[in-house]
């Protein structure tokens, strides 16, 4: 790929990346017959190949999206009159379109505040503390991280330690969405396990990460896993020819392609920063990159031939992918410094 006016460099989303190679000779060996649903071997295979990367025994599901992941994780720790403590920005509460209430039958989302879309225990405390134990009141159940967060910010083992030891004492599950996952333990240079720390349940992210349409939940408890089974048919997430999301998945983990994507990702955003000075607005610990530039320095840009969201009125968000163009990404931070 090069960068060019005729062939924009797009740092819109890693949504928009294509599908990575591997993935797509997975589906292509795994078409041909075999049991519908889950019960392929494929499918079979998810527990052991997960519980390879975190070194311990695990229960996997797929699905086919980001929110459902979350949102069906989520459902087996929180009652429908329960809540869920999350950050104001998280994805959950910002761009699921409700999806939190829909899946768990009308769960509350209890806000914290946090630098960097980031919780601390402080921060949850400050939440579930003024919480009555009163039938008057919605009684938090859960707490859901975003590893990494929505502004591309890393939790360190140690805060997620932190959180998970405040969980255990408040009798609350954790959940770890982790949509860029990959990006957070490339970022970090840590185990999967450290970056997951004592969650119950992870997003396993794979669609922005090189993926076609396969997300993976991850549960270190196998009896949520049990009761989400019945949950993700009848939300409509049992997919007949479940093979297909299967082999995106295993392509994923068996062979480390989850992590060198995420770190070609994050190399290149690496790349986009390297000389905007104070701009950023944020440090970089993953795929993300936000920077302060008002209306005239953005059409400038596109001008150019980048592509990227406005992240509010002075302000755009960059997201680099596994595919991105390193002499692009290089290219966009040279001209954002001449600005």
């Amino acid at each position: 790929m090069s960068h060019s006016p005729s062939s924009p460099a797009r740092f819109l989303s890693d949504n928009a990346a294509t599908v990575h190679p591997a993935l797509w000779d997975a589906m292509r060996a795994a078409d041909e017959g075999d049991a519908p649903y889950d019960g392929d071997a494929l499918s079979q295979r998810l527990d052991d190949a997960f519980g390879a990367v975190f070194g311990q025994d695990v229960a996997v599901l797929w699905v086919a999206t980001g929110t459902a992941a979350n949102c069906l994780a989520l459902s087996a720790m929180v009652p429908p009159h329960g809540g869920v403590v999350c950050h104001r920005e998280a994805h959950i509460e910002m761009d699921e379109g409700g999806a939190p209430g829909f899946y768990l039958h009308g769960a509350k989302l209890l806000l914290a505040e946090g630098e960097g879309a980031k919780l601390t225990p402080e921060a949850i405390a400050a939440v579930i503390d003024p919480i009555r134990d009163d039938v008057h009141q919605v009684q938090p159940h859960a707490i859901s991280v975003t590893q990494a967060s929505e502004y591309g910010r890393s939790y360190r083992p140690e805060e997620l330690a932190a959180i998970g030891a405040l969980a255990h004492e408040r009798g609350l599950g954790l959940h770890v969405d982790g949509a860029r996952f990959a990006n957070a333990v490339a970022h970090l240079g840590c185990t999967p396990a450290e970056a997951v720390g004592s969650a119950q349940a992870l997003s396993f992210g794979c669609v922005k990460n090189g993926g076609m349409n396969a997300e993976a939940i991850v549960f270190f408890d196998p009896a949520l896993a049990d009761m989400v089974r019945y949950r993700r048919k009848r939300s409509g997430h049992l997919q007949s020819k479940g093979r297909y999301l299967a082999a995106q998945l295993l392509a994923m983990v068996e062979g480390d392609v989850w992590l060198s994507n995420a770190r070609a990702a994050n190399a290149a955003a690496q790349a986009i920063v390297a000389e905007v000075g104070e701009r950023l607005m944020h440090p970089v610990e993953a795929n993300e990159v936000f920077m302060r530039l008002d209306a005239a320095e953005r059409e400038a840009l596109r001008a150019q031939g980048f592509e990227f969201y406005d992240w509010g009125a002075d302000a755009a968000r960059f997201v680099a992918s596994w595919d991105s163009d390193q002499s692009a990404a290089q290219a966009l931070g040279k001209a954002i410094a001449a600005l």
